[in-house]
């Protein structure tokens, strides 16, 4: 969890961090409803409608299973993402103003937040403008799931994630770009990690 969402009860009884990334905290008892811990609780505080987070890729792939669609591959995601473009970015290839089209860090990374577009952490899901398949918030807000495995490698375990997140910045993590990826194990969740589900369709072309 990033440090600064903290309650200082919370922040008060945590006595590790993250080596390299102390502004990364393990917070017993956090998950998809209190992403902090503690009282934090998306569903009484205002966040019925941002994604959800602390979600593990095998709770991912439950959930689209029980919803009857399933996890995006890395290619289906990124097709999405560019909106038959092939931009840098889902609006364009310009970094200009950029708090007006994604939820990413502002200020110097990560003490200092700006909060321009009123979001330290997550955002609405519909916040901002969708591209040009209509699809909203394909880069920035939370990290996604895909169904790949990060390589191919014999034993790989990790899985491909794509979007980058509420706390992606230029001069920590230039990860807001359609064709950026990272990984985690499938057991691993986080802050700002999520999920966005895909559906097959039948196809309308002749064979």
């Amino acid at each position: 969890v990033f440090e600064p969402l903290l309650s200082h009860d919370v922040s008060a009884t945590i006595s590790q961090a993250v080596q390299g990334s102390e502004w990364w905290l393990p917070v017993p008892g956090s998950y998809w409803r209190a992403p902090e811990g503690g009282s934090s609780d998306v569903l009484t505080d205002g966040r019925a409608l941002h994604p959800v987070v602390h979600i593990s890729w095998l709770d991912a792939r439950s959930y689209c299973r029980w919803a009857s669609k399933r996890l995006p591959t890395e290619r289906e995601w990124e097709y999405a993402a560019k909106g038959n473009t092939n931009w840098t970015f889902p609006w364009g290839n310009s970094e200009e103003d950029l708090h007006k089209h994604a939820n990413t860090f502002e200020g110097v990374f990560p003490w200092k937040a700006e909060v321009t577009d009123g979001y330290l952490s997550t955002a609405p899901a519909r916040s901002y403008a969708p591209n040009r398949f209509g699809l909203y918030n394909m880069v920035g807000n939370v990290w996604e799931w895909t169904s790949d495995l990060w390589s191919r490698n014999a034993g790989e375990k990790a899985r491909a994630q794509r979007g980058g997140s509420y706390l992606c910045h230029r001069s920590y993590c230039f990860r807001y770009r359609v064709t950026s990826r990272t990984s985690n194990t499938e057991d691993s969740s986080a802050g700002n990690l999520g999920v966005r589900c895909a559906r097959s369709v039948a196809s309308q072309g002749k064979l």
